[in-house]
């Protein structure tokens, strides 16, 4: 993959990149929106302990299609509350390490259950 942050740009505001190109030949991979629903139908509370079971979520299909973090080209996040965003991104980064996908983050007026804070959904390519 090539990483896309041109100097004609202002610079990434977080961790992440401006522009990811998946090389011809790769297989891409759609990961649905991931909600902090645990196997066991439990959903933590605390934006912190959501963020966590949301990104075990996404590693674990990016772990069944022979993936890792280090693979996902662009990531979607959906907070429903701006002040989540400090403890949110806390523990993005501590989950994606080095890997700087694209990255777009919005804040939402709901997600389809009111207990839920956040939601992510990306793309993966290998």
């Amino acid at each position: 993959m090539k990483i896309h942050n041109p100097a004609s740009s202002a610079p990434p505001n977080g961790p992440y990149s401006l522009g990811i190109e998946i090389p011809a030949g790769q297989h891409v991979l759609f990961v649905a929106g991931q909600v902090p629903v645990a196997k066991d139908g439990s959903t933590p509370q605390g934006i912190k302990a959501q963020a966590e079971q949301v990104w075990r979520n996404i590693i674990a299909v990016l772990e069944s299609a022979g993936m890792s973090v280090e693979n996902l080209v662009k990531v979607n996040h959906y907070l429903t509350k701006a002040e989540n965003i400090p403890g949110y991104s806390e523990v993005r980064s501590k989950m994606l390490g080095a890997a700087r996908p694209a990255s777009t983050m919005i804040v939402v007026q709901s997600l389809v259950k009111p207990e839920w804070l956040v939601e992510v959904e990306a793309t993966a390519a290998k």
